[in-house]
């Protein structure tokens, strides 16, 4: 299957869309406390998607029914909203969310501490400025392998280690398009992509503190670090233009 490039109007329905999921991530952000569980989150984010006339894109994904996945500490990616979730201080906590907004998905993940512990805080940090970094050389002319050596490079240089077993994506009338965009440098997939102006990307960052082995748990869903060891996850929907990256869900 080839990549699906966007024309203008289409970019800017995305970016329309993007701009109500980035409101809607920063609500959450700034609602999670200690004592709540996955469940609150969920049941505030569904209300808010519907406000903004758009679908939950995870709804639409065979066998999964939230519109968030959330997961806390050693937990990577597609967490189940339970009510056994609970929040608690000193945690990482991971959502990811996206919606389905006039045709086309958009999609976006955020990390944050709840706390105050310097070594959490800064593994963070490095998570965050691996995606800014990535980001900036998605351009017209680079390759898809160009955004994942810059992601592998900004975590080793502090010691984390990217996840091997999931990607970023392309992204539009479907939610998991190509090319796809590993956090490690690699071969045999889309690596050596041109990147052209109408690519909307949805690039991941998905690390730990320890090894990158990953379980999946009883529910089929939740990926989570063999070692127990912390994770982080952050994640931007982004176009490319004739004027460089344009970020859509921010």
């Amino acid at each position: 299957m080839g990549i699906d490039i966007k024309n203008s109007d289409q970019v800017k329905i995305m970016a329309e869309g993007g701009k109500k999921l980035a409101r809607i991530k920063k609500e959450l952000e700034a609602f999670v406390k200690p004592g709540m569980n996955a469940l609150d989150v969920e049941n505030l984010v569904t209300p808010l998607i519907e406000k903004v006339g758009a679908r939950p894109s995870f709804k639409m994904v065979p066998n999964y029914f939230w519109s968030t996945c959330i997961n806390i500490n050693d937990g990577i990616v597609h967490g189940i909203p339970h009510k056994k979730l609970v929040f608690r201080q000193g945690d990482i906590v991971s959502i990811d969310l996206g919606i389905f907004y006039k045709g086309y998905h958009t999609d976006t993940s955020v990390s944050f501490l709840l706390g105050n512990d310097p070594k959490k805080q800064n593994f963070l940090k490095v998570g965050e400025e691996a995606l800014d970094k990535a980001i900036e050389v998605t351009r017209i002319g680079n390759k898809i392998g160009d955004i994942s050596k810059i992601i592998e490079k900004t975590l080793a240089q502090s010691g984390f280690n990217p996840i091997r077993d999931l990607v970023g994506h392309g992204v539009g009338r479907k939610l998991h398009e190509r090319p796809f965009i590993p956090c490690f440098v690699s071969e045999g997939g889309d690596e050596n992509v041109e990147i052209r102006e109408g690519f909307v990307l949805a690039i991941e960052v998905m690390y730990c503190l320890g090894k990158p082995n990953l379980i999946v748990d009883s529910d089929r869903w939740t990926i989570r670090t063999k070692d127990g060891k912390i994770s982080g996850l952050f994640e931007d929907t982004v176009a490319v233009t004739k004027k460089g990256p344009e970020i859509l869900t921010n």
